[in-house]
């Protein structure tokens, strides 16, 4: 009894006997050490041979066990940072609150972790970790992590899959569990509520009772992480290949508005289904799948566009002519931005790039689509006009007329072109045009997006 206790004061595990963990033989868990990457193996092994323990941790053993290839493969070990920058020449210790080892392997980086002790260096008011380098037993390493379907170790010198936690059993009933108390795991690294809903919605798993309860009422610690981070786990949500049941599930927990800034602009408290958003984000999975890049400046495009165009429809519904309403509502939107969330300068122009040339595909007529063409964003902004005309937009005519004038030769584009004018496209811009005689027009102006 006094046992139990002191475990239960402490948070540590509640298991029969401290340190004997459960140990599942490769004929209970079906993970081979060859479905490990060459440099995660070739790590793992070095470590051993030099006496150290090592295991593969976290979501790759998840990951395996669920017949999922992992994104990455990460390390835990007995040695400390110092120990395992000496023995891996192409190696760095980076961090400060949490100091880890980078071990390089050709295209490969493997991340190598020493187990973590039970206590902290140090923590704010509110219980936020802020340093964090004492080091440890195995079984403290895998109580400080954060669900138990996360805090497996394998071993590929035996195949064993080693569970403190009880990792397995939620894993197979796909239950998301919180290691130790829910609220002051939260409070310690609130980001930890945002990873709940990730890992929720990609794995298809529930989110244990006792570990949803508090996320609610600790949402607002949220407001407290700096944006770079909070930037960081967007990503994760929007490139984890279900990004809108992220989002979704975001809204469900109360993770929605008024806590993760960007948020506000994309997720309706109603539940209303945001058509652009959904094809967008489901293109973007289906890329993720298929193994090919993602554009992060376009993706942030078409996450903030609703409030663009919006802003840009109610300019111009109040008089103002298309190309300079575009142009204040982008402006308007960057501002928001800037004052709530840190979104790198190198994504935020290929985002205002993208936006401010939705203003040029209406001038289809004189030489200004073939300079078009030869905008380095060209491409990037004609796959958001067609995500927009299948969103029901724009007129699914002014994408096909595009399509047809990249491909078209000399002769063919002059005919488009010749189309395009007895269609009425241009009026405005030759008004303008005439009233500037004698000037050099700048190019983009008069252009309309109507």
């Amino acid at each position: 009894m006094i046992r139990k206790l002191i475990r239960k004061v402490l948070e540590l595990p509640m298991g029969k006997r401290r340190g004997k963990p459960r140990v599942y033989p490769l004929p209970q868990h079906g993970v081979r050490r060859d479905q490990l990457s060459h440099a995660a193996l070739r790590v793992t092994s070095r470590l051993q041979e030099a006496g150290f323990s090592a295991f593969v941790v976290g979501g790759a053993v998840r990951d395996l066990m669920l017949d999922v290839s992992p994104k990455d493969f990460d390390v835990a070990t007995n040695a400390t940072p110092e120990q395992v920058h000496h023995l891996f020449r192409r190696s760095r210790i980076i961090g400060r609150r949490f100091r880890i080892v980078h071990v390089m392997m050709g295209p490969e980086t493997i991340e190598v972790t020493t187990f973590r002790g039970g206590s902290v260096d140090d923590t704010n008011e509110t219980g936020r970790i802020m340093a964090d380098n004492s080091f440890g037993s195995q079984e403290e390493d895998a109580h400080r992590r954060d669900f138990t379907v996360n805090a497996l170790f394998y071993d590929p010198s035996n195949e064993t899959v080693i569970d403190y936690h009880n990792g397995v059993r939620d894993l197979h009933a796909k239950k998301l569990v919180m290691i130790g108390q829910p609220a002051r795991r939260y409070q310690e690294d609130p980001v930890r509520m945002l990873r709940a809903v990730r890992l929720a919605a990609k794995l298809g798993f529930e989110i244990d009772d006792d570990t949803k309860k508090p996320i609610r009422s600790h949402a607002h610690l949220l407001k407290k992480e700096p944006p770079a981070r909070l930037f960081d786990e967007l990503l994760k949500l929007l490139m984890s290949g279900h990004a809108y049941a992220c989002l979704k599930k975001l809204r469900e927990e109360g993770l929605a508005r008024g806590v993760f800034p960007l948020l506000d602009a994309v997720i309706d408290d109603k539940g209303g289904e945001d058509a652009f958003l959904k094809l967008s984000l489901d293109s973007t999975d289906a890329r993720l799948r298929a193994d090919k890049p993602i554009s992060v400046g376009f993706l942030l495009a078409t996450l903030l566009w609703r409030q663009v165009a919006q802003g840009w429809q109610r300019r111009c519904e109040a008089g103002e002519k298309s190309l300079p309403a575009l142009l204040d509502a982008i402006s308007d939107v960057e501002n928001e931005q800037d004052n709530d969330f840190a979104i790198p300068r190198r994504f935020s122009v290929t985002m205002r790039e993208i936006w401010t040339l939705q203003a040029r595909f209406d001038s289809r007529t004189g030489g200004r689509p073939y300079r078009f063409l030869e905008q380095p964003r060209f491409r990037a902004a004609y796959d958001f006009l067609a995500l927009r005309s299948e969103a029901g937009e724009v007129p699914s005519a002014l994408v096909e007329w595009w399509e047809r004038f990249q491909r078209a030769d000399g002769d063919e584009c002059e005919r488009l072109i010749a189309e395009a004018k007895e269609g009425g496209a241009e009026e405005p811009a030759k008004k303008r045009r005439r009233r500037r005689s004698g000037r050099r027009k700048p190019e983009g102006a008069g252009e309309s997006a109507e």
